[in-house]
This record gives C-alpha cells, structure tokens and sequence, in this order.
C-alpha cells in the first residue's frame, strides 16, 4: 500500500509534526487572502486538506470552504474541528468540481508524493477544472534545490513520549524519509517519498494544467524565489478567462 494512505492517519503523525502551529498556518492563509484580494465569500477549495489546520483559518476570514484529504482519519478531525467548512474524503487526482471556486490551494508539499509523475498531472488537471475561470491557484512546495542540499541524513526527536529516529536520503529522485517511532507500544516504521521537483519543472507542470503562472515566491512571506535561499517554492497561477 502506498505510504501516504497509512502514514497521514496516524496519531505518530500529528505528535511528529505538532510543532506546526495555528499562527504559521494563520501566517500562509493570511499572505494568500491578501495577494490575491480574496475575503468574505470566497469559495476555497484546499487539496490534501489534512487535519483542517489551513481550513480553520480561511474559515475564519468568511471564506466558504471545502477541504478534501484521501485520509479519512484526517477528514473525521477537520470536521471536528472546523464545523463551519465542509470535508471530504477525495484523492486530489480526481476531479471534485467543475469551474466551481475562486480559490484552490494545494500547501505544505501536497504534491509529489507518486513514483509516477503523469499523477502529478493529474492532481494539477483537478485543480485547474475545480477553479472557475479567473480563478486563482496557490501551490506550495517544498524548495527542493535547497532541500537535497541541506539533507540531514540522521535525526532524532522526542515528542509525546514517542522516540522517533528519521533517516533521509535522496533516491531516484525521490526525498525519501524513514521514520522509526519507538514508545511503549513497540517499535513502529513509517516512509515518506517526496519527488525532488526542480522548480522550473513544476512551474512547467502548472503550465501544462492550463493555469498562467502569475509570480513564484518563498513562503509565508512573499520574498521573490530564490532557489538557493528559499526555504519554500510557492507557485502563484490563475485559471484563463476564456
């Protein structure tokens, strides 16, 4: 079974990545509202949603949200978590909607997860049908010139009384990481594989979806990309009029 349908769904996942707090997300959503004039009203439609973190917060700005998220322990949190949006379990690959939002995001490395690369075409083709022509579409990825770079071949952490061991190598274009989460229970493994999208291949991508590609920035703050310096890659695209 692929890593992504069994990782996301784990609580070793959230206790893992707890340190992305409610302020970075507010952080993204608020640089996203603003650079593209977008407030009360607003239809959004969030790809690979998760736990609803991104969600709440366009929520909170009167947005009219939808979150879709092939993990339905991730869906069942957000629903909880955010009443007011709605969720559903859905694979980004799919179409969901027709010309139906001014805003469809897809952050924090959704993307990329496939061995085989027409999937990313394939996410990015549901994305540019789920917009309504003139609108917008924000994809944030990981720098990944910068990312192989800096590897970090071994770390540990200790969260939640869990001891997690991850191990990092670059293989066949692919960032893959190795996850060892050690606690009372046991010793449990976990993967994740991330291709190594060269910046301009991804903004060739978007472009092959039928988006114009409008600006590419770092992330949350908007500074030009700077594929040495970023930490983030964030492709900002617009659905053609006609």
């Amino acid at each position: 079974m692929a890593w992504y349908r069994t990782w996301f769904g784990t609580p070793y996942y959230k206790l893992l990545y707890g340190h992305r707090d409610e302020d970075d997300a507010e952080a993204w959503v608020s640089t996203i509202l603003r650079r593209c004039e977008a407030g009360p009203g607003t239809t959004v439609l969030d790809l690979a949603c998760g736990r609803g973190r991104h969600a709440r917060w366009f929520a909170k700005a009167g947005c009219n949200v939808t979150g879709i998220d092939l993990s339905a322990e991730s869906i069942a949190e957000a629903r909880h978590e955010v009443p007011s949006a709605r969720f559903a379990v859905h694979d980004i690959r799919v179409p969901f909607a027709s010309s139906a939002f001014d805003l469809v995001v897809c952050l924090f490395t959704s993307l990329g997860y496939f061995e085989d690369e027409d999937d990313d075409r394939k996410a990015l083709a549901a994305a540019f049908a789920a917009a309504r022509p003139g609108g917008r579409f924000v994809l944030d990825f990981m720098n990944s010139v910068r990312v192989l770079k800096e590897l970090v071949p071994m770390e540990c952490v200790q969260a939640g009384g869990v001891r997690f061991t991850i191990a990092r190598t670059s293989e066949d274009g692919m960032v893959v990481k190795r996850i060892l989460a050690e606690d009372d229970s046991g010793r449990h493994h976990f993967e994740e594989r991330v291709s190594a999208l060269a910046p301009e291949r991804l903004v060739q991508l978007v472009r092959e979806a039928g988006f114009d590609v409008l600006d590419s920035t770092d992330g949350p703050e908007p500074a030009p990309f700077d594929p040495i310096r970023s930490q983030r890659l964030v492709i900002w695209a617009q659905r053609p009029t006609a």
